[in-house]
């Protein structure tokens, strides 16, 4: 999730690397005529296509009234104003409570977090560092419970500068760290699942909970589908190519209808380094992943998995989308291999009206692409077991985007266009490894940095956030990515064939695409648009997650705002439909140094769920020295990444 810097979890280098070398794109107008009524009401666009357009939006733009008074947003909550400050603030009238933070702890038995006396068996039963993408599981299994339940939380990675003494400032840290210290860092890495409950109006963790479970670096997974066994998946320490010791960098995720969570590897790249990354036999593919020489953390020097030169093909057990049962403590995580090896941001899902799941993902990276995975065959809500391998079974696809406002979805075939054995594709197994040159090849559109991908259960609209693009040129842009030098990143609608029917067909080959807003400042950053009603402190910067209520609202979290725009990161709301449209609004603003991630709603919408990532991540913070000492303000306690419960004091629905 992170990539801007300073923001963000690896320097600038690695994304220099990594990002797609040759984007291929079509030279637009750089304003695009896709933006929808709303954003042509704005001044966007030609009269003559505002009444074009309106036929097809014109349903939507009846699905919310104009309130009575209080402008043209639905929403409820008087906005913050930006700022960037060492506490964190919510809207007026709502409350925040710390439900778990960093170092607390997950399994029974474990030890109370000690930030001077840390060590690899206590950290491997505490809650992890750096918490990212969030899902809340109903107890009982399948009652819609609100008050009670699982939450799983990602653990994307580790700031070494903030967790020990000793280390200094700046990410060059994390090359300082000991093997012990090196150790806890695996062990903080991955997901922890806790057991929440609410009674009134206040959250907290059910202790010595039988669902408790850490997954992390260490955990063993089974890898399946097509890419299993295959001979770039073997290693010294699995010959057979199908058993993987650990999950790296994950960063957002998804869920299933038959209740599985999936958990997405991002950022793996920056684990691994060896002279293989410039001569080995397999360093183009690297360099297209942003492997480099020299590795971001320094593990290869106390396990040599981490070494290309030793295990040239353990970054290819990375880079896949996870699939575990929160509700089976002893279940064995499976890496899904058919939904293909890149640096997934997330893996949400839509159920088509065939009843094909379809599963969206972006790759974050600047120059890459949006996917989607449509399952072979119907889920079977009658069955859990029948869909245990759902996901090994199905095809992925690639996004082409048109600049008359068709998207286009290639399948990665192997036999099918460039992907054959002339290419270098052997198999099926092969694309699936490779997935970026695969997509490469087949010409799909290179996006600004391409993280969130959601539909809307509201109006079957999918959801895509683009965080930023510093590097396009003005020869580069395109109707779908407008603007050169993008700082600020946009957001653009997917419409797939039917959307805000039952007929919504999610697994159709083209749909067509809108803008839904550009970010920045309206009047100072070029090219920012929104609705006309956006005040001074409801505009945005750097697009992240996001997430909708049961009124179809979007609610977008930020990544990358203080570097770019000089303001906190946070979480803003607007209505996705009527005369709301676009309008957004600041809810929460984050602590300086923090990234909002994993917005999620409990099933009533009375409980919104936060995942408060890196605080205190700022130049020159350390641990002894940090910029903030968020949540707990302890003299001599760092820093903690934390998950929040935002509740309404008087205990209504958020955002009303």
């Amino acid at each position: 999730m992170p990539g801007s810097p300073p923001p963000g979890d690896h320097p600038p280098e690695i994304e220099d690397i990594g990002s797609n070398p040759a984007p291929r794109m079509p030279i637009g107008e750089v304003v695009g005529s896709r933006m929808s009524r709303r954003a042509a009401l704005l001044g966007v666009g030609a009269a003559a296509l505002a009444d074009r357009l309106l036929a097809e939006v014109g349903p939507a733009l009846a699905q919310v009234a104009v309130p009575a008074e209080g402008g043209p947003s639905s929403l409820g909550f008087r906005e913050l104003s930006h700022g960037m400050a060492q506490r964190d603030a919510v809207a007026e009238g709502y409350e925040v409570q710390t439900l778990i933070r960093w170092g607390d702890p997950v399994l029974p038995g474990a030890p109370a977090w000690n930030p001077g006396a840390q060590a690899p068996d206590a950290q491997a039963g505490q809650f992890g560092y750096n918490n990212d993408f969030l899902d809340f599981r109903p107890l009982p299994q399948g009652s819609g419970a609100s008050d009670h339940g699982l939450l799983v939380v990602n653990h994307e990675y580790t700031d070494t500068q903030l967790m020990f003494p000793g280390i200094g400032a700046g990410r060059g840290g994390r090359l300082r760290a000991t093997a012990e210290q090196s150790r806890i860092e695996w062990l903080a890495h991955g997901l922890s699942v806790i057991e929440i409950r609410k009674e009134g109006n206040r959250w907290s963790v059910v202790p010595g909970s039988r669902h408790a479970r850490r997954i992390t670096a260490e955990t063993e997974m089974r890898v399946s589908g097509p890419a299993a066994g295959h001979e770039l998946l073997r290693t010294g320490a699995d010959p057979t190519g199908t058993r993987v010791r650990g999950t790296l960098n994950n960063c957002a995720g998804g869920n299933t209808p038959w209740g599985t969570v999936l958990s997405a590897e991002e950022n793996f790249n920056q684990y691994f380094g060896g002279e293989a990354a410039r001569s080995g036999a397999q360093a183009a593919s690297y360099r297209r992943y942003g492997i480099l020489p020299e590795a971001t953390y320094g593990w290869a020097r106390f396990d040599g998995r981490f070494d290309l030169d030793k295990e040239p093909n353990e970054p290819n057990r990375f880079g896949w989308v996870v699939e575990f049962d929160p509700y089976d403590p002893a279940s064995v995580p499976v890496k899904r291999t058919a939904l293909g090896r890149f640096k997934h941001e997330g893996a949400t899902h839509a159920v088509s009206h065939d009843g094909r799941v379809v599963f969206y993902s972006g790759d974050d990276e600047r120059f890459d692409y949006v996917y989607k995975f449509v399952t072979a065959r119907p889920w079977n809500p009658h069955d859990r077991a029948a869909n245990r391998d759902l996901l090994d079974d199905g095809t992925l696809f690639v996004a082409r985007f048109h600049d008359d406002g068709r998207v286009e979805w290639l399948p990665l075939v192997h036999g099918t266009g460039p992907l054959t054995e002339a290419n270098g594709f052997r198999s099926q197994a092969e694309v699936l490894v490779d997935t970026r040159r695969a997509a490469d090849l087949l010409q799909a559109t290179p996006m600004d940095r391409p993280e969130d991908v959601e539909a809307n259960p509201a109006n079957g609209r999918v959801y895509v956030m683009l965080t930023n693009n510093e590097r396009r040129t003005a020869q580069q842009v395109s109707r779908v990515n407008p603007r050169a030098a993008n700082i600020h990143g946009h957001v653009i609608e997917i419409i797939p064939p039917g959307a805000g029917t039952p007929a919504v067909d999610h697994a159709a080959p083209e749909g067509r695409w809108e803008v839904f807003l550009m970010a920045g400042k309206p009047g100072v950053d070029a090219g920012a648009r929104y609705h006309r009603a956006t005040s001074d402190q409801g505009w945005l910067s750097c697009p992240d997650n996001c997430a909708f209520d049961a009124k179809g609202r979007i609610w977008i979290a930020t990544d990358g705002a203080p570097a770019a725009a000089g303001v906190a990161d946070g979480l803003y709301a607007a209505d996705t439909a009527g005369h709301g449209r676009a309008l957004t609004r600041l809810f929460y603003r984050a602590p300086t140094g923090a990234e909002v991630c994993g917005p999620c709603f409990t099933p009533d919408g009375r409980t919104l769920f936060l995942a408060v990532q890196h605080p205190g991540d700022d130049a020159g913070s350390t641990f002894e020295r940090p910029s903030t000492r968020w949540p707990d303000f302890a003299e001599g306690v760092p820093p903690r990444p934390s998950v929040i419960a935002i509740v309404k004091k008087d205990g209504g629905e958020i955002g009303s």
